[in-house]
């Protein structure tokens, strides 16, 4: 989809989608559940889509009912399965991809998973490494990822003990074992073997999985998770998305009069740091360093942001957003860059000199990356001359009603069909 914004102010009150993070956890949580469970509000984005879909295939049933709810009924029992492992699709959700492949190895003792776009060129070694270094066969071939435990269906595929991956990569590896493991029948220990980053992500699991009874305790910077645990069944509702919520407070930080409501004070999302960010780049006319390693999502707002406020921002530890839906040093580079932004890209981080408006008239590519098309619609909003939006659809993935609410706050879109 191509359109093009003519740049006015937003103004208005918005509440943003149900928590993707959040929404990905629960439904694994009921499907690993011994009974029937209650979600509402999870959304209809493609990576929570992605998610059901391969939770059905594993054996879990989705049943839709009224009121924007699922009935989940959990494999309980039915962990260890007999017969060939189904190819889980996985789209282009890193999520689903990385918290499914430990439990598709308990479901069926093997596993295989695909995806589309960058998906399977993302970074997959701490469980590659892993996972052969305890017996378990690993192979990428064709765009398919399969991994085989050996093992008789009689046993599950992976052993109690200590799992020891790097903390600096993605907090999604240790997510997906934290949800197999307790269903072994021994005691585990996930170790961080450098810094964790994104720990808050891991309390989100946590969350997730204490509503169905799991508990694991951390010991210094490890997880301790007893065995022989099962999940019980649960109702929860998805708590709004603040990774979605930052885009409204950069535009708010630009100049448009949005209001975001909806919001849990108290969630344990990582994103919710956008608060004090913000609060740092509108209380200091000066030079901000902003750490992206426990949030990286937060970056492309933020260096909308960034672009229109006094000073210079740099924008660290962000190297991992390279493996992204795209490169997301290089994507927002280039388009804050086309819109008239100062920006500089370096091997780890961004350094955005800030002004008091952007030209824009300009036409820019979204990358097939969801987060830069609402980038460049937030920075839009502060632009002398139209911007021109091509694959504006890709915030489907994460947010699928963006340009009705952009619209609704007053945003000027013309759509061009057929291009």
């Amino acid at each position: 989809m191509k359109l093009t914004i003519t740049p006015t102010k937003l103004r208005g009150t918005v509440t943003p989608p149900p928590s993707k993070s959040l929404a990905h956890r629960l439904l694994i949580a009921a499907a690993l559940s011994d009974g029937r469970s209650v979600l509402t509000g999870l959304g209809d984005s493609q990576d929570i889509t992605a998610t059901r879909r391969c939770l059905s295939a594993l054996g879990a049933g989705m049943e839709d009912l009224e009121g924007n709810a699922v009935r989940v009924h959990g494999l309980g029992g039915s962990i260890v399965q007999a017969g060939p492992a189904p190819v889980l699709d996985c789209g282009e959700s890193g999520s689903t991809l990385r918290f499914l492949i430990p439990l598709a190895l308990l479901v069926n003792g093997k596993a295989a998973l695909t995806g589309h776009g960058r998906l399977m060129e993302r970074p997959l070694k701490p469980y590659e490494d892993l996972f052969r270094e305890k017996g378990i066969a690993w192979e990428i071939k064709n765009g398919i990822l399969t991994v085989d435990g050996g093992r008789d269906y009689d046993r599950l595929a992976l052993d109690p003990g200590e799992y020891r991956l790097s903390g600096n990569v993605s907090s999604q590896f240790f997510t997906g074992l934290l949800f197999a493991l307790p269903l072994l029948d021994g005691d585990s220990t996930l170790v961080p073997a450098t810094p964790l980053e994104s720990r808050d992500y891991l309390e989100l699991t946590r969350q997730a999985q204490a509503l169905a009874g799991v508990r694991s305790r951390w010991q210094g910077d490890a997880l301790f998770i007893p065995g022989g645990q099962r999940y019980q069944p649960f109702t929860a509702s998805v708590e709004a998305d603040w990774s979605q919520a930052a885009f409204w407070y950069a535009a708010r930080g630009v100049g448009n009069a949005v209001s975001v409501t909806g919001m849990a004070a108290d969630s344990r999302q990582g994103d919710r740091v956008i608060l004090d960010y913000g609060l740092r780049l509108m209380e200091s006319g000066s030079d901000v360093t902003l750490d992206m390693s426990g949030c990286p999502d937060l970056l492309p707002p933020l260096a909308a942001w960034a672009a229109l406020r006094p000073g210079t921002t740099v924008l660290v530890n962000a190297g991992r957003l390279r493996m992204k839906e795209s490169d997301r040093l290089q994507s927002v580079t280039a388009v804050l860059t086309a819109l008239g932004a100062t920006v500089r890209e370096e091997p780890d981080q961004l350094v955005i000199q800030g002004q008091d408006a952007l030209p824009g008239g300009a036409a820019v590519d979204c990358w097939g990356d969801h987060r830069i098309a609402m980038m460049a619609a937030v920075a839009a909003t502060a632009c002398r001359e139209p911007v021109t939006l091509r694959g504006a659809e890709c915030v489907a993935k994460s947010y699928p009603t963006f340009w009705e609410d952009y619209r609704m706050l007053g945003g000027n879109i013309d759509e061009h069909p057929g291009e």
